[in-house]
């Protein structure tokens, strides 16, 4: 049945039976735990303002099944793809090549469109997906009627890099052609995430600032065991996803080793992507030290961040969201490869005295890590004011402001929606 319906030219909305609204929120989830972790708020943000709606997350996130998603929240994953340290991308699991990949993850976002019939659809970060995949999906949901939004991180790289790949991908012409809205998730004030790019005003109506994505500690699933350490005030270390986080890890190990007068211990998160060797090479030396304590893998990184005194990270957009609503004084460490994105929102986050930055000179090119350098800034941490003492007017808006950007389209069902269209 399916097969036919692809095939006709317009693959048109059916005449169906009255539904509550549907959203689909498309994540492409090649490295880390970000982009997963932004379309779950969202989600869950959905479905708190509107809790008749649907919202299926598709994504190719190996831990998507770790979290926890609100009543009316499922997802739909797709074979995963992973990004090499060069930039380059292969299949996570499957012994196929890229393209074949590419295309079976192609035919399983068109299929999910054409089954679930979203009326709203929330594209994460890539415009036409990895590879161009959701472009298929997008002209299905254009020709139906569907409202297509972009949501954008507040950083995605330096302009001429933005440029360059949203040039060669098309990126450029569906923002024009296949977009309603572009929201992004953070403050005009703070960074302008699509500066630079030719011809602006083509989609400069679209646009709409909605502030940081707050977040909500979780409630805690049993057993409930924290470590020892979070019985006291304490730093939490956390690299994120952990697949790029072993320098700062080793930093921080490297400088309560050297100084043993570092006040507050430290419980280290290596993250799931953190490679077992690393792993296992950093949990023989937290052993040794009294004031570390390492964790594999907490989904649920909220309530240990909510519990802490004070936070390292390496400045991914949802660390930073976290800083930001649970108000920790933090230290980033951005990592600065492949990408600048991290170290272009540290950056500007330091100079609004929101955290503190420390950049890596591994990194920058500017020599080896020196232990007495982490060593003063985790003895400086605790007395570093909350980031509400910079007073950002609406910094952390983005969640109530996305719901009710989108309120025309989920408040009411459908047939209620449309009987008022035919009456007004």
């Amino acid at each position: 049945m399916y097969s036919n319906v692809v095939d006709l030219p317009g693959a048109e909305r059916a005449p169906r039976s009255p539904h509550a609204p549907r959203v689909l929120i498309y994540s492409h989830d090649t490295f880390g735990l970000g982009h997963i972790r932004r379309c779950r708020a969202i989600a869950n943000a959905l479905i708190a303002s509107y809790p008749h709606i649907s919202v299926i997350i598709v994504s190719g996130s190996s831990v998507i099944s770790s979290f926890q998603f609100g009543d009316g929240v499922d997802y739909v994953r797709i074979p995963g793809i992973e990004k090499q340290p060069d930039g380059s991308y292969q299949p996570h699991h499957l012994n196929l090549d890229l393209d074949d990949t590419v295309r079976l993850r192609t035919e399983l976002i068109k299929q999910t469109v054409l089954t679930f019939d979203p009326d709203v659809v929330i594209v994460d970060k890539e415009p036409v997906g990895l590879r161009g995949e959701m472009k298929p999906a997008l002209d299905i949901l254009r020709r139906r009627g569907a409202r297509i939004v972009l949501g954008l991180r507040d950083v995605l790289d330096e302009p001429a890099t933005v440029l360059e790949e949203w040039t060669a991908s098309g990126a450029l012409d569906a923002l024009e052609t296949l977009y309603d809205d572009i929201f992004v998730y953070g403050l005009e004030s703070v960074y302008e995430p699509l500066a630079g790019l030719p011809n602006p005003e083509r989609f400069a109506d679209k646009i709409r600032y909605l502030g940081y994505l707050k977040r909500a500690v979780p409630s805690p699933m049993p057993p409930n065991r924290y470590p020892r350490i979070t019985k006291q005030p304490f730093i939490l270390v956390t690299p994120g996803g952990g697949g790029d986080g072993a320098g700062v890890i080793d930093w921080v190990i490297s400088a309560y080793e050297t100084d043993p007068t570092i006040e507050l211990p430290a419980l280290i998160v290596f993250g799931p992507f953190m490679s077992r060797e690393k792993r296992k090479d950093f949990a023989e030396r937290i052993t040794r030290n009294p004031k570390l304590e390492g964790l594999g893998f907490e989904p649920r990184l909220e309530l240990l961040m909510n519990r802490a005194h004070c936070v390292v990270a390496m400045g991914g957009y949802n660390t930073f969201c976290e800083v930001l609503s649970f108000d920790k004084p933090a230290l980033i460490v951005p990592r600065m490869h492949p990408r600048l994105e991290q170290a272009i929102r540290a950056s500007r986050a330091d100079e609004l005295k929101l955290i503190d930055m420390l950049l890596d000179p591994t990194q920058a090119g500017d020599g080896e890590r020196d232990p007495a350098v982490m060593a003063a800034a985790l003895h400086a941490l605790p007395k570093r004011p909350p980031p509400s003492q910079a007073f950002v007017p609406s910094l952390l808006d983005g969640l109530p402001a996305l719901c009710r950007a989108l309120a025309s389209d989920l408040a009411a069902p459908v047939r209620g929606r449309a009987l008022a269209a035919l009456q007004s």
